[in-house]
């Protein structure tokens, strides 16, 4: 046999051996995949009230799984220091793992999953791709048709997503005084809320402020506006702008 004979090309990788070659990645797509499908569940809730409030749980649970094999990722050396906290506390991952607990106990309401749903879904996407590359360039069509339109929408749905994250506040206050919530809920999901807007990696929820500050502030200064709704209006302006994180 030559030198110049051509070797055959090594055969191409199964879907199981590239799910088996990425277990972390693997193990953070099946746990967005089981996000999405409680949610799913949740939302449509075809077996029941007490079986869409378990699916409830176990999706804001699964989620917390994610964010937890995410944080650790990307902070792989945990260190207890003040450090640590901090540097861990700028990861979106971290807001994600304290916002599956403040609210897994708690009064089960849609708004407060399509956050968590949107984002497993989002977040599965690219995974889902290299998968169906591992079975074929063009394996399940209609598949690959469907990702594409949710990537192509991303910047809309992230922009829900920041929606949520800040109309549920005003829910949490809601929720305390209707005896649906607890007295530390509206406190912690404040904590959240500013880590959100201190976002680096993910600005939407501090743009979105911004957005609906100006919309508001365009409404109410035309001259069909009542001037104590305007009055009101510019007051909880000022009050909500002296919550939001400085030096941002």
């Amino acid at each position: 046999m030559s030198d110049t004979d051509q070797q055959s090309p090594p055969p191409r990788s199964g879907p199981v051996q590239f799910l088996l070659s990425n277990k972390l990645e693997t193990a953070m797509w099946l746990s967005r995949l089981f996000t999405v499908y409680c949610s799913v569940m949740f939302i449509l809730p075809l077996l029941g009230p007490q079986a869409a409030a378990n699916f409830y749980q176990r999706a804001l649970l699964a989620n917390a799984l994610t964010s937890a094999l995410r944080l650790h990722q990307r902070l792989p050396h945990f260190q207890l220091s003040r450090a640590f906290l901090a540097q861990a506390l700028q990861e979106d991952s971290c807001h994600y793992l304290l916002y599956s607990l403040i609210l897994v106990n708690s009064y089960p309401i849609t708004m407060s999953i399509f956050p968590v749903f949107l984002f497993s879904l989002l977040h599965a996407t690219t995974y889902t791709k290299k998968v169906l590359d591992s079975m074929g360039p063009s394996s399940l069509p209609f598949i690959r048709n469907f990702l594409e339109k949710l990537t192509s929408n991303q910047q809309n749905i992230l922009k829900f997503i920041a929606c949520n994250e800040i109309f549920l506040m005003p829910a949490t206050v809601f929720m305390l005084f209707s005896g649906q919530g607890s007295l530390l809920q509206p406190f912690i999901y404040y904590r959240f809320l500013t880590l959100r807007y201190t976002s680096r990696r993910n600005p939407y929820c501090r743009t979105l402020f911004t957005e609906l500050r100006i919309l508001l502030e365009h409404f109410i200064m035309k001259p069909t506006c009542p001037a104590f709704f305007r009055r009101m209006c510019l007051s909880s302006i000022a009050f909500i702008s002296r919550l939001a994180p400085t030096g941002v």
